[in-house]
């Protein structure tokens, strides 16, 4: 089991009460969302080992480089958000490190590479799989390694991370008229703005997928644009031949690295804590409570 942390401790931060604070007021309500989501997981899905993917820059320059919008919304809310805009206050970036900090104590392998997102962590640890893979995340994007032959699933929360879709080929072809593999060409030309992907003007998610149906994948809809016998409209080919440039470098933004290169570690579900000391003092600091217990508990059971 693969979890997107970054997706799965913002959708708790959002899904649990901000009421939810440590005995100095902090708030802690990722901290404790991200804890029994965890719980929830490992005593529902038992999983043989557990990966807490990690971003350790969630905008790399490489991408960047080939598409400078890449999030670049993201950074300028950031700068719009500066010392003269009225202050929002950010509850949530504190509680990072907290969260870093029980993972490691209660003994869940933290991973991540400088460069580069933990959608690429999921990649690379999904192509060196030997068993079937569950990723956890809110991510679409994570969509494209949905392969049944290999039994790779993603279990995708709906509301907050009480609920989860799971998605396999017959799912997400339900969904999208795609398969995993066909997934990151989808999405390259439908765009996404929340990433500052600007897409192929004029061709949305559904004409996207016939136009893959019809010529199996983006190098097969190229090559369609360019032959003035193909079925593609005309309104089509001009919009794909003004994309060109964009198609050119997108897909190695869109999809997910497979081939990083990885630090060891131990993958198993721990069933008692690595610095059993260490979390204490943790869990009274920021009054970890039941969310802790749960998880502790759940992860004890797999012992006997």
């Amino acid at each position: 089991m693969l979890l997107d942390t970054s997706s799965l401790y913002f959708r708790a931060y959002f899904g649990v009460p901000d009421s939810v604070k440590a005995p100095d007021g902090t708030p802690v309500n990722a901290v404790r969302g991200l804890l029994d989501f965890i719980a929830r997981l490992v005593s529902n899905r038992h999983p043989d080992s557990l990966v807490a993917c990690m971003d350790f820059d969630w905008r790399p320059q490489w991408r960047v480089d080939l598409i400078p919008s890449y999030k670049a919304h993201r950074v300028a809310e950031e700068v719009a958000a500066g010392p003269d805009a009225e202050e929002i206050p950010d509850t949530l970036s504190p509680q990072v490190p907290v969260i870093d900090e029980v993972l490691d104590a209660v003994g869940i392998a933290r991973v991540g590479a400088a460069g580069f997102e933990a959608d690429d962590i999921i990649g690379t640890l999904t192509a060196r799989a030997g068993s079937p893979v569950d990723i956890v995340t809110g991510d679409r994007d994570l969509f494209q390694l949905i392969d049944d032959d290999r039994g790779v699933r993603v279990l995708y929360p709906v509301k907050g991370v009480g609920t989860l879709d799971v998605y396999d080929g017959s799912a997400l072809r339900s969904k999208y008229g795609v398969d995993g593999s066909g997934y990151a060409d989808l999405a390259t030309l439908r765009g996404d703005p929340s990433d500052g992907l600007p897409g192929v003007q004029g061709i949305g998610e559904k004409t996207a997928a016939k136009l893959l149906e019809r010529y199996g994948d983006l190098a097969g809809i190229i090559a369609a644009a360019e032959d003035p016998g193909s079925a593609i409209t005309p309104a089509q080919r001009k919009r794909l031949s003004e994309a060109r440039p964009y198609l050119a470098v997108a897909p190695k933004v869109v999809r997910v690295a497979g081939d990083v290169a990885l630090p060891e570690f131990d993958a198993s579900v721990p069933t008692r804590p690595r610095a059993p000391q260490a979390l204490d003092a943790l869990a009274e600091r920021w009054g970890l409570g039941g969310s802790l217990e749960r998880l502790l508990n759940v992860l004890a059971e797999r012992e006997g």
